[in-house]
């Protein structure tokens, strides 16, 4: 079962060089052990841009999005046996991490068939 795990930090300013390197020792540690299919942060909104589609047409607003109070600021894909195990390495992230929201959503392909 493969899951998006995403983390939305409370504290806008970045990481310590100390937390930095116990994130990578967490994320080189997932990708030992097999689980790890990718990850990596995410830049602020005034990096990215917002598309919208309404009636056929396609609206697009550069970032920042001020409307915005939580962004995401880091994700990871993981391939696990159950939502269990996805949300026991979501807390040992987030005790790295330190406070914050995660969200755990498991994906899905073509090749796996209708889900509801």
């Amino acid at each position: 079962m493969r899951f998006l795990m995403t983390y939305i930090g409370d504290d806008p300013s970045p990481p310590s060089p100390e937390r930095m390197a116990a994130l990578a020792k967490f994320g080189e540690e997932m990708n030992k052990s097999g689980v790890m299919i990718d990850t990596g942060g995410i830049l602020p909104s005034s990096k990215g841009a917002r598309l919208k589609l309404a009636g056929g047409k396609f609206t697009v607003t550069d970032g920042p999005f001020p409307e915005t109070k939580e962004l995401i600021v880091g994700y990871a894909i993981v391939q696990v046996k159950s939502k269990e195990e996805a949300v026991e390495l979501g807390r040992r992230f987030m005790t790295v991490a330190g406070d914050g929201t995660g969200e755990i959503q498991q994906l899905f392909s073509q090749a796996d068939g209708p889900h509801h």
